[in-house]
This record gives structure tokens, C-alpha cells and sequence, in this order.
């Protein structure tokens, strides 16, 4: 019992940690990209039209990397390129991907809309791990996205920590003016930074549609795009902490479907909350040492 609890916590939390992971590669750069929610809402779009209309799932998973990117791009055009304040640019960003979508599925799908039945991604079981008595058979078959994201997590650590790209990419977010005077292109590093986040963004969305979700409805993301963003802060801007955080996330919404499906006789909003108050709580604890990028969420500009 406790063994699937986990595994189900470990799916649930793996589109905020695709999410998390590329907006952590973000902010270290010096961009704050609160358009998060509605870049994964376009990803996860895509990758349900994409996925119903091939009818298999690895068209989809492709379809909502481009969307992302897609996105990811049209943001920093008018946040990094033309200087627009970022905070805006992220808010008409989730409400355009909202609307968007939501016109996109009345136009293909009818008036109405309808219930989805998508090809979901199938489980893979890994070689030696799934062969471990009792959690391997069903903490280790997971889907490939599962997989991606926890491989991620390491390195993108390795990455930042000990590359000199990473250090690039840091130097982005503290010091952009000491990084252009060094010769390095503050606005275009920042532009592909974004574009490789965008891509994890759109797959975490292709992640929710799928197979947490297994189908598209309007506002599916329900808010996971800012949990995601929370994340981050909990996560004192690092892989590690952000995998631990989406994990409390994942575990959390599998605990509210277990109470859903208890007789406990509460309304089911209740269990609902759960998630994102857990979330919420977990943003209160102290900071210690860590702190934001230096030049996170200011817009840079050449003297």
C-alpha cells in the first residue's frame, strides 16, 4: 500500500518537476518567468491534439516541447529582447494560453467540448530495479517522463555547480553587466535559457496530459504552473531542493485522492486544498543561507 502511495506521488509530482527544473535554469539566469502555468497549459494542448490525432503518444510528447518552446520565445521577445516589464509579460502570457486554449478546444473539439480518451504514455520498467521485491515491480515502472525528470535533477547539479556553462548561466542571473563585459551576449544566453525551459515546460504539460491527467480539459494545469514556481523558492534555487519539494507536492495530491476515497465525510474541496496549503507551509520554513539570483526578475539594458 505504501509502496504505490509512493509511486503515485512519484507520477504526480513529475509535471511540476519538469516544470520547476526549467524555471530554476531560468531565474538562475536573472528571468523571472511567472508565465510558467500557461506555458505548461499550451504544452499540455498540444500534446492531447497531437497524441488523438497520430494516436500514440510520442507525436504529442514532441508537439508539446515545440509549443513550449514556442512559448517560451514569445515571452522572452517582449521581456528579454524589448525590455517589457517580466512580471507583466508572465501574466499576459497565462491569461493569452487560457483563453487560447480554451477557444482552440471549443473550435476542434465542438461547442461544448468533449471528453478526451488520449493514448497515454506507457509504463517502462527498468532492467534491474523493477526486479527488486516489493517496490520494484511498481516504484520503478513508471512512465519515460518520470524517468527524464529524475535524471534531470543530477544533472542540471553537475551542470550548474561544475560546468563552465552553469557558471555562464550564474553569472547571467547575478552579474549580467560583469558577464557582457567579459564578452558573453546577456539577452541571446538568456533567449536559449528560456528556450530549453520552455521545453521542459511543455513536456511537464504533456506529462499532465498523457498521463496524470490522461486527457485535456480547459484549465487542466490547475494552478501547477505557480505551484511549480513555488518550488523553486522552496527549493532555495537548487535541483536537489526543487526534486524534494515537487515530491511534497506529488505525495500530497496522492493523499488527497486517498481521502477522496475514504468515507470520511468532509467536502471534497477540502481535499483539494491539501496539495497547495502543503505547498504553501513548506514556503515558510527558514530560508538559512540561500538567496535569489541578484539581477532576478530586473531587465537588462546596455549602457
Amino acid at each position: 500500500m505504501i509502496v504505490e502511495f509512493l509511486a503515485a506521488g512519484l507520477a504526480l509530482g513529475t509535471p511540476i518537476l519538469l516544470a520547476a527544473l526549467g524555471e530554476l535554469l531560468v531565474e538562475r539566469s536573472g528571468v523571472l518567468d511567472i508565465g510558467l502555468e500557461g506555458t505548461m497549459l499550451v504544452g499540455a494542448f498540444a500534446a492531447a491534439v497531437a497524441a488523438q490525432q497520430a494516436g500514440t503518444p510520442l507525436p504529442g510528447v514532441l508537439a508539446a516541447a515545440a509549443a513550449g518552446v514556442a512559448v517560451a520565445v514569445l515571452f522572452g521577445t517582449a521581456a528579454v529582447l524589448l525590455g517589457a516589464d517580466q512580471i507583466i509579460v508572465g501574466t499576459a502570457i497565462n491569461l493569452l494560453a487560457l483563453g487560447g486554449t480554451g477557444a482552440l478546444y471549443r473550435e476542434v473539439y465542438g461547442e461544448t467540448g468533449t471528453s478526451l480518451v488520449l493514448p497515454t504514455l506507457p509504463r517502462i520498467e527498468l532492467p534491474v530495479l523493477s526486479k527488486l521485491p516489493v517496490v520494484g515491480p511498481v516504484l520503478f515502472s513508471q512512465h519515460a517522463l518520470v524517468y527524464l525528470a529524475l535524471l534531470l535533477v543530477p544533472v542540471m547539479a553537475f551542470f550548474l555547480a561544475r560546468t563552465g556553462l552553469g557558471l555562464r548561466v550564474r553569472a547571467l542571473g547575478d552579474h549580467p553587466r560583469a558577464a557582457e563585459s567579459l564578452g558573453l551576449p546577456v539577452r541571446r544566453d538568456r533567449m536559449i535559457v528560456l528556450a530549453v525551459a520552455g521545453a521542459l515546460a511543455g513536456l511537464a504539460g504533456a506529462a499532465l496530459s498523457l498521463a496524470s491527467a490522461g486527457s485535456f480539459v480547459e484549465g487542466v494545469t490547475a494552478g501547477r504552473g505557480f505551484v511549480a514556481l513555488a518550488v523553486v523558492v522552496f527549493g532555495r534555487w537548487s535541483p536537489w531542493g526543487v526534486l524534494a519539494g515537487s515530491l511534497l507536492f506529488g505525495v500530497a495530491s496522492a493523499l488527497q485522492f486517498q481521502f477522496q476515497a475514504t468515507a470520511i465525510r468532509l467536502p471534497y474541496q477540502l481535499f483539494l486544498m491539501l496539495p497547495y496549503v502543503l505547498t504553501l507551509l513548506a514556503l515558510l520554513l527558514p530560508r538559512g543561507l540561500a538567496r535569489a539570483p541578484l539581477a532576478l526578475g530586473a531587465s537588462y539594458e546596455r549602457d
